[in-house]
C-alpha cells in the first residue's frame, strides 16, 4: 500500500490532527453528473442487492456537506494516489461507524475525488475494521460475499466499492485508474 494512505488513514483512526493546508478550498459537491450502476457482471443476487443499498444509502453523501454533516471529517490532508495503477481519492473517516461490524448502509470511509473546479464527486465506499478491535490472526470479516483485505502496516482490514465511479480495474480493486488526483 502506497505511504500516502498509511499516513491519512492511520492519523484519522487515532485521532492525529490532519492539516487543512492541503485541503480543497471549496467543498461543494460536484454537480450531479449523470452516473451509471457500476458493472456487477459476475455477482450474484446478495452482492447486486448489497451494493444497491450501498448506493441508496450514500447517495445523500454526494453533498459532501451532508456527509460531514453526518459525522465524515471534513479536512484530509492529502488525496491518495499510486500512479499508474489510479488513485483512491479523498478519504473521509467517519469514526463513529468504527466498531467490530460491517453494515453495508454504513461505511467507515467515503471516497471523493476533487475535479478541477474544486468540487468534490462522491466515488465510493471503503469498509475498515482495525485490528485492535478484529485481530489481524483471526478469521477475516466479510462484506459483499468477499473477505477484507490485511493492511497490516495500517493495522486494519478493509475493503473499497466503487459505487459511484466506473472502475475498470473492478468493482472491489484498490486502486481506480478512472480517478485522478489533483496536481500539486
Amino acid at each position: 500500500m502506497h505511504t500516502p494512505f498509511r499516513m491519512i488513514v492511520a492519523g484519522a483512526l487515532v485521532g492525529l490532527p490532519l492539516a487543512a493546508s492541503c485541503a480543497p478550498a471549496r467543498r461543494e459537491a460536484a454537480p450531479a453528473p449523470a452516473t451509471s450502476l457500476p458493472s456487477m457482471a459476475g455477482f450474484g443476487p446478495e452482492v447486486q442487492q448489497d451494493v444497491m443499498r450501498l448506493r441508496d444509502a450514500t447517495a445523500p453523501f454526494r453533498d459532501f456537506d451532508a456527509a460531514v454533516t453526518a459525522g465524515s471529517a471534513r479536512d484530509v490532508e492529502q488525496c491518495i494516489a499510486h500512479p499508474p495503477h489510479g488513485a483512491m481519492g479523498f478519504h473521509h473517516v467517519n469514526r463513529g461507524y468504527v466498531d467490530t461490524r460491517i453494515e453495508v448502509e454504513r461505511p467507515e470511509i467515503l471516497t471523493y475525488e476533487r475535479g478541477s473546479d474544486g468540487r468534490y464527486g462522491l466515488t465510493g465506499a471503503e469498509y475498515i475494521i482495525p485490528y485492535r478491535l478484529w485481530p489481524a490472526d483471526s478469521t477475516p470479516p466479510t462484506a459483499f460475499g468477499r473477505d477484507l483485505k490485511h493492511a497490516d502496516e495500517l493495522r486494519l482490514w478493509f475493503l473499497h466499492v466503487w459505487v459511484w465511479k466506473e472502475n475498470p480495474s473492478g468493482l472491489f480493486a484498490d486502486w481506480n485508474p478512472a480517478v485522478s488526483c489533483p496536481e500539486g
